[in-house]
């Protein structure tokens, strides 16, 4: 009795997984083999187009064939065995051999010559069938590529919302990944350090599962985030509708870091307040160390051995000033009120500059008209454009970003207000920081920080202090207007500091 092979096949795992395709052919090659008096004895299933070369399971199939091992195969029809030329030929060393090779749907004679030349046909336009369709997948891909649209499920930070669309920014992933960025940006944390702070604030990949080294750095070096679409297999850059996550400025301080181009020096002991504290008389930094559990700022010079104060010391003081530049929920509506108020009265300037980028914009697209008919006529190469043009897509972006700060950095009353955003925040990003945030609101918010012997004496920088000064003028002094009345003055304050400066 005369040993077969049977061979189905479906092209993606989710047809496999529906099974209706597959139950199909088996039941078709069943009842074939029942009316031919035909002994299956193996099946062989396999999810996988037949468009690729070397398929896992078929070329199993066919050494257990070529050894011996059966008489014969059974397959549903043509296309199911060879939809490339490749293993079709393959498949025909093993006929000409003497191997019976049976179809169930096509009714070919494969001892014939006829025969053989209507399966080769068939074959042919099976092979000719996935071209074409290759051909209009890669038109439609480059098509929404063009369009500035990712037509691959979007990276971790945003959300698809289905074809034709531009992906979005997620809400949750979103912010997470731009801390990411900006730590990182900071050259004093490594990948793996930078994995275990992003695990612990709940930044997880779309499986659920903390982000691996090679999916942070990978993450890192996508641009997409500051608004470009890049295909790595080909090299090609695109210019995307999505909404950038990032600056072009903040990748590409990140990009130098990961390249090695920046130096940061490695610190052993990084204590909050390292490099912050100067001692009062010789002037000279306070140098932390660890003690008891505890951590000293102490002066080394000869004549100031008495200068030390212990960090949670340091970390009231800190606290002290930055509590007071927390505003309520209704004062901060009033200053915003009161900021717009000022941009409207402020807006020419501000066009001026907004028309003087736009028409930079509208140069870079004309660059790029020209670069394209460069290409298209030859003049130069596909490497020279997409270099070219790569530059002019980070051009477009920078010019984006002057744009985005432009709406509200014009004005006065709107960089007191964002002064005022900051301070607000400062307190609470203090308090829940990792030490390295805490460094970076320290810097950013104080000018000095003094220490007389046992005593800590801060100052803010400007617009902080003069916040910190009028509030302590407010405490203990009778009632004065409402709130609007008393934002109004502190609006009136911090713009008449900033047009001295």
């Amino acid at each position: 009795m005369k040993k077969y092979l049977a061979y189905v096949r479906v092209s993606t795992v989710k047809q496999g997984e529906r099974g209706s395709s597959l139950q199909e052919q088996r039941s078709a090659i069943e009842a074939f083999a029942q009316r031919q008096g035909l002994t299956v004895t193996t099946w062989f299933e396999e999810t996988e187009t037949a468009a690729k070369q070397g398929r896992r399971i078929f070329s199993r199939m066919l050494r257990l064939l070529e050894h011996g091992e059966a008489d014969g195969v059974v397959i549903h029809k043509i296309d199911r065995s060879a939809r490339n030329l490749k293993d079709w030929a393959n498949l025909g060393e093993l006929i000409d051999r003497g191997i019976d090779v049976q179809f169930v749907h096509d009714s070919v004679d494969l001892r014939s010559r006829g025969g053989r030349l209507s399966a080769d046909i068939q074959a042919v336009v099976a092979a000719d069938y996935i071209r074409n369709l290759r051909d209009e997948v890669r038109k439609g891909f480059y098509g929404r590529l063009k369009q500035g649209l990712y037509p691959l499920p979007a990276p971790i930070g945003y959300l698809d919302r289905g074809p034709g669309k531009p992906k979005e920014l997620d809400p949750v992933r979103a912010p997470l990944v731009r801390q990411a960025f900006e730590l990182y940006s900071t050259a004093t944390v490594g990948l793996k350090k930078l994995r275990i702070e992003l695990n612990r604030r709940g930044l997880r990949s779309r499986s659920g599962k903390p982000l691996s080294l090679t999916g942070l750095s990978t993450m890192l070096n996508n641009p997409f985030y500051m608004g470009l679409i890049r295909i790595r297999r080909t090299n090609e850059t695109f210019e995307g509708v999505h909404q950038p996550l990032i600056s072009k400025a903040l990748f590409d301080r990140v990009q130098a870091i990961l390249r090695g181009k920046t130096v940061s020096r490695s610190v052993k002991y990084d204590f909050v307040f390292r490099r912050f504290v100067r001692c009062a008389s010789c002037k000279y930094h306070l140098i932390g160390e660890r003690q008891k559990g505890h951590v000293y700022y102490r002066c080394h010079s000869e004549g100031c051995k008495g200068t030390c104060i212990r960090e949670e010391v340091l970390d009231e003081v800190v606290q002290s000033a930055l509590k007071l530049l927390v505003f309520d929920t209704k004062e901060m509506q009033e200053l915003s009120a009161l900021a717009d108020e000022a941009k409207t009265r402020d807006v020419g300037d501000t066009e001026k500059l907004r028309a003087s980028i736009n028409m930079r914009l509208v140069k870079c697209e004309e660059r790029m008209v020209r670069l394209t008919d460069a290409l298209v006529d030859r003049l130069i190469d596909k490497e020279l454009f997409e270099s070219r043009k790569l530059a002019l897509f980070n051009e477009k972006r920078e010019l984006a970003d002057q744009l985005e700060r432009l709406c509200d950095s014009e004005a006065p009353a709107n960089v007191a207000f964002k002064n005022l955003e900051l301070g607000n925040v400062a307190y609470s990003g203090y308090k829940e920081g990792i030490p390295l945030e805490r460094r970076a609101i320290i810097e950013s918010v104080t000018s000095n920080l003094v220490a007389q012997r046992k005593n800590p004496v801060i100052k803010m920088k400007s617009p902080f202090q003069e916040i910190i000064n009028w509030r302590k003028s407010l405490n203990g002094a009778p009632y004065r207007g409402d709130t609007r009345t008393r934002m109004k003055q502190l609006l009136a304050i911090l713009t008449e500091g900033d047009n001295k400066t």
